[in-house]
């Protein structure tokens, strides 16, 4: 009988492969599983000028996309997701496991400040990769979008935009999800060794703590990603002005000026609610896929 891995035992500065192999594996997991509620996070931010594309609420757009365009609409673009987010969560978590080794984040207590160092490196490391495919996945999620294939998109996009189109908003997703991975990995940790000092693996630990750290995260950085949107859905758009916007603070007086402060918690709730059990179950996987790639 194999003997069992005392998870405690585990050094926290595991190799590099295994910690970018676990982290594909879970950004995979997370994406998929919960992208019919980012669909709809992303039609709620557009500003639409069809009266068919203005969603009220999460049920709404549920109910209206299904009936219409049927389920399958929402799951348009998944395969974007997919293609990126193994190589980007790949490069996300073994940037941030090695900076939060050599900041000094695996030291006892609560290292806020190494936690946010590696949470914040690891951001900047993945989204350069992974913003060309949340361009593309969004405009296959748009109402009434003419791509269908991941492929066709890229090369339609690149030769209407050109390259700039898929880096437009990197700015903007910097901005946002620098401090979104800061909050969501220094809430992490603090809520891991709060639920459970021992260190011990815990799975209801990881899942609780990767919830809320998520949820956090989601609703404090909603504005930014609203922005995000609306730079790279540009191009679908039949408003001149939007479709001339150049960067995120374009972005945002567009929104500020016809939504107003209420402009800026366009999707949040879908939002939320996508991220809460994504990163649950995000950091469950990962956990789970370093002990077991370690254990083999």
């Amino acid at each position: 009988m194999a003997e069992e891995v005392d998870y405690e035992a585990l050094p926290p500065n595991a190799s590099l492969g295994v910690n970018m192999l676990a982290g594909a594996l879970a950004g995979i997991t997370e994406h998929a599983v919960m992208f019919p509620i980012d669909s709809i996070k992303t039609r709620m931010q557009v500003f639409a000028t069809s009266p068919a594309a203005v969603y009220t609420g999460i049920g709404n757009a549920f109910t209206r996309i299904s009936s219409t365009e049927g389920m399958r609409a929402l799951w348009r673009g998944v395969s974007s997701v997919i293609l990126g987010a193994g190589p980007a969560h790949a490069v996300h978590f073994g940037m941030y496991e090695a900076m939060k080794e050599l900041a000094g984040g695996n030291a006892a207590g609560n290292q806020w400040l190494a936690t946010s160092l590696a949470g914040a490196s690891a951001t900047i490391a993945s989204d350069a990769l992974m913003n060309p495919f949340d361009v593309i996945k969004q405009r296959m999620q748009v109402h009434q979008s003419e791509f269908r294939s991941v492929f066709t998109a890229l090369r339609v996009v690149y030769q209407k935009e050109g390259l700039a189109a898929f880096y437009v908003s990197y700015p903007t997703t910097l901005t946002m999800s620098v401090p979104f991975t800061a909050a969501q990995f220094t809430v992490y940790e603090h809520m891991k060794k709060l639920l459970n000092p021992s260190g011990d693996y815990s799975p209801v630990t990881h899942m609780i703590a990767g919830g809320m750290a998520g949820g956090v995260a989601a609703g404090v950085t909603t504005p930014l990603d609203v922005a995000k949107t609306l730079l790279q859905t540009r191009g679908t758009s039949n408003d001149p002005e939007i479709r001339r916007v150049g960067g995120m603070m374009g972005a945002l007086r567009i929104i500020w000026r016809r939504d107003g402060l209420k402009g800026f918690g366009r999707g949040m709730s879908p939002r939320v609610l996508t991220h809460m059990p994504s990163n649950a179950l995000c950091w469950l996987s990962y956990e789970f896929f370093k002990v077991a790639i370690r254990e083999q």
